[in-house]
């Protein structure tokens, strides 16, 4: 539970916290938060060098607690706000506070809106001298992909971050009512919160009489053949679509070769469509070489939007449902498949 504490001031001294990227481009969420090779002197130079920012935007601070624990002094208002994942950039855009959008990271690209939003570099690398020179009073970042060093640096530059970190749906509830919370956005939050508890409920009373869990290979990179482990979001997909993950165990991101898959024999096969960086038509030629799979004979081979299922926002129930009628298709009428395979 997020507890908000907080404190109003004029003009008081943000506190010094004391306060993870790529696995072949899979296991970006999971590396830890790297050194940052940035020459301390020419950024300190750059912030001495900046137009004071407007006193309104620093004047009254609220003392809160960030999903990951920490204890951190933000603006009670902020005005100028960086986001360093496309994450916290769509859950910036669906609390409709993206006029506070003064930079975000590369490949935030929803909703199409936040391709304007100026770059500051990349998920797992930010450019630290970029997001100085944009004066933020407040960097909204993630603990499961974001440098330790850059947060740290930028907090000893009196530049408050606040951390989430959504590992499942329902700590992506959390993050969006914490983020809705330090945004003055309240009932937005909420609003999304209680939808996406709606929808949760609804695909539950349509799956809880299932008969049979088919076996699901979900694939997410293709050189190497990349899946799912357990500790994943979404391997927790698969299971509320009324799957069963062939990956499941306490590997993060299992590899696989083919006579391993072969010998798995997977009843459904789900490939994002960044995976490999390939066409989804050359993903797909991939499997139907191997005829002897039950996925390929019962043609159980479908690719995805990879934006729906990679990032952990409230976007994935988006996802989810696609994953329920690809895996549990006779529990849906023709007319609720309103979404489209990628093929």
């Amino acid at each position: 539970m997020i507890n908000f504490t907080i404190t109003t001031h004029h003009n008081p001294q943000r506190p010094t916290m004391r306060n993870k990227a790529d696995m072949d481009n899979v296991d970006r969420h999971r590396q830890s938060w790297p050194t940052l090779a940035i020459p301390w002197l020419l950024t300190l130079a750059l912030i001495l060098l900046l137009p004071p920012m407007a006193a309104s935007a620093a004047e009254q601070r609220q003392i809160v607690t960030d999903p990951t624990g920490r204890e951190v002094t933000i603006p009670a208002t902020p005005e100028r706000v960086i986001s360093l994942a496309p994450g916290i950039t769509e859950m910036i855009f669906a609390l409709k506070r993206d006029e506070l959008l003064m930079g975000t990271t590369q490949f935030s690209n929803y909703p199409p809106a936040a391709k304007k939003i100026p770059r500051v570099g990349s998920y797992v690398l930010p450019d630290l001298e970029r997001i100085v020179s944009l004066r933020p009073d407040l960097v909204l970042a993630t603990r499961d992909g974001n440098p330790r060093q850059l947060i740290q640096r930028l907090e000893n530059l009196d530049i408050p971050v606040f951390a989430i970190d959504p590992r499942n749906l329902a700590e992506i509830k959390v993050s969006l009512l914490a983020l809705g919370s330090v945004l003055n956005a309240e009932d937005q939050a909420t609003a999304l919160a209680v939808d996406m508890t709606r929808r949760l409920d609804r695909l539950g009373e349509i799956t809880r009489h299932i008969k049979h869990r088919p076996l699901v290979f979900f694939q997410v990179d293709a050189a190497p053949m990349v899946s799912i482990g357990e500790e994943t979001f979404l391997h927790e997909l698969i299971g509320l679509a009324g799957g069963r993950n062939a990956a499941a165990g306490g590997t993060l991101y299992p590899r696989f070769g083919w006579e391993e898959i072969l010998t798995l024999q997977p009843e459904v096969v789900i490939i994002t469509s960044m995976a490999g960086g390939q066409s989804p038509e050359k993903l797909l030629q991939m499997w139907r070489r191997w005829p002897q799979l039950e996925a390929v004979r019962h043609n159980r081979i479908h690719v995805v939007d990879a934006d729906l299922f990679d990032r952990p926002t409230h976007r994935l129930l988006d996802g989810l449902e696609i994953l329920a009628r690809l895996i549990q298709p006779q529990l849906f009428s023709s007319e609720l498949d309103n979404f489209k395979e990628i093929e």
